[in-house]
């Protein structure tokens, strides 16, 4: 044989065996994931998904706003196939910048409550969290505060901590006040709390549980998932703040507790629809809901699983408002609006 004929040969099976592993290569499930959640418990969670059906799980963890406009910026060209983050508001804000595609799927209708996913199936909810009233037992009586409208009390004027308007938790509890009460009580209401302010609005909520528990103020509101976490706080300091802070179910003779989610959508580019359906599929799985519940403290869409969280399960089962939770976005421009009249900073 010729070296001529050598080197064709040579040439040419060196073809079929990179021909061969880019097929391999391109033949690879894979999930590209954009993520806002930020809990460490969620490798779990994610592992989980590649465990149980061999999907590589490519994922960028980042601010809200930050993944938003990087999704903007790649448009049609982005790998993204999920978006997922936590309120109904922020998804909605990805919903109006026309970035999901709907998803049609047996198992997400037959799991998720129709009560916590987007109507037209553009995003879906996964977990669950209620935004609650904690108060100090040695300055608040219980039976004294019942509902959210009752932080408006002038009784309690000096004695209310809350967070920025901005914060999104508290646009989507105005934006489900607007729907409800409509936007003029809603925003006497917002007026009220104002007028009891014990500071100007700052910090995150588990900010709002120290102030309680300091004394700084009497009453705030906050994500239930924040006060379990402070329940399982191992430091003596933080056991002892917790001892000193109680919980308030909101409205429960009446509409039931304002309920948020983290939630997720397939991405109208997605590159592989499959997989990313499939994924949301494995959220609504009794193994993935299990890891909401035991690892981050929420609770879940799915009523029939059995999850072992001893903390959370002492807040104890309560009323849901019932309110579509894709409300949440609708109203949110009129939300920011009466907070701003209100004088709600």
């Amino acid at each position: 044989m010729s070296k001529s004929n050598k080197r064709f040969i040579l040439s040419l099976v060196a073809a079929l065996l990179s021909s061969s592993a880019f097929t391999a290569s391109a033949q690879e499930k894979v999930l590209n994931l954009y993520s806002s959640r930020h809990y460490n418990t969620d490798e779990a969670l994610y592992s989980g998904f590649t465990k149980q059906t061999g999907v590589r799980i490519n994922r960028i963890e980042a601010p809200e706003d930050a993944l938003l406009e990087r999704l903007k910026n790649e448009g049609a060209a982005s790998p993204a196939d999920v978006l997922v983050t936590v309120d109904a508001g922020r998804l909605w804000r990805a919903e109006r910048m026309g970035l999901f595609q709907p998803v049609k799927s047996a198992v997400l209708d037959a799991r998720i409550p129709a009560a916590l996913r987007q109507p037209e199936g553009l995003w879906f909810g996964f977990s669950t969290r209620a935004r609650v009233i904690i108060f100090a037992k040695d300055v608040v009586k219980p039976g004294d505060i019942r509902n959210y409208e009752d932080l408006a009390d002038p009784k309690l004027k000096g004695k209310v901590c809350m967070r920025s308007s901005s914060n999104m938790y508290n646009l989507s509890l105005m934006s489900a006040l607007i729907e409800e009460l409509g936007e003029a009580k809603a925003e006497a209401w917002a007026k009220g709390v104002v007028g009891n302010f014990a500071r100007d609005p700052k910090g995150g909520d588990t900010d709002q549980i120290k102030a309680v528990a300091a004394g700084e103020c009497a009453v705030s509101i906050v994500n239930t998932y924040y006060y379990v976490r402070m329940l399982k706080a191992t430091k003596p300091e933080e056991r002892a703040m917790i001892e000193k802070v109680g919980v308030v179910w909101p409205n429960q003779d009446n509409r039931g507790a304002h309920v948020n989610i983290s939630g997720a959508g397939v991405l109208k580019s997605a590159p592989n629809k499959e997989s990313a359906i499939r994924f949301l599929e494995y959220l609504a799985s009794d193994d993935a809901q299990r890891y909401f519940a035991n690892g981050n403290n929420e609770f879940t869409v799915v009523s029939s699983v059995n999850v072992d969280n001893r903390e959370l399960a002492s807040l104890g089962k309560f009323k849901p408002d019932p309110l579509n939770v894709s409300a949440f976005g609708k109203n949110q421009p009129a939300a920011q609006k009466a907070y701003d009249r209100a004088g709600w900073r």
